[in-house]
């Protein structure tokens, strides 16, 4: 039994260590990034570097307001097809696929557009 206290203690002292060295991380992060000049916020969002990324993010997300529902009915007909062709075990696991494949479908088009209504904000 004291093979598995000391386990356990290890277990525990191992965790702290690891949270406090993300907290160290995280802290040292905010640090660096609270104690910026922020001077130079302006000649950054006017560079081709600020700008050319906003750009970029509009046309990713826009494309994939095109592309994921593409892909979400070419995968929904591909799991119909197989499920005719299932038992009724593997029938059942088609449907869990197809919701599955309709709710990511609903997840990057929304985290799309609100990414796009983000980067907006800066322009």
């Amino acid at each position: 039994m004291r093979v598995r206290v000391r386990k356990a203690i290890s277990v525990t002292e191992e965790f702290f260590n690891r949270a406090k060295g993300w907290l160290t991380g995280i802290a040292f992060t905010m640090w660096v990034l609270m104690s910026a000049p922020t001077a130079l916020a302006d000649d950054i969002s006017s560079s081709k570097l600020a700008t050319g990324t906003q750009n970029l993010i509009k046309d990713v997300t826009s494309w994939l307001l095109v592309v994921a529902p593409l892909v979400t009915v070419v995968a929904i007909i591909y799991y119909l097809i197989r499920k005719t062709v299932a038992d009724e075990m593997d029938a059942k696991k088609w449907n869990s696929r197809i919701s599955t494949a309709v709710i990511c479908c609903i997840g990057v088009v929304i985290a799309s557009i609100t990414i796009n209504l983000i980067v907006s904000y800066y322009q």
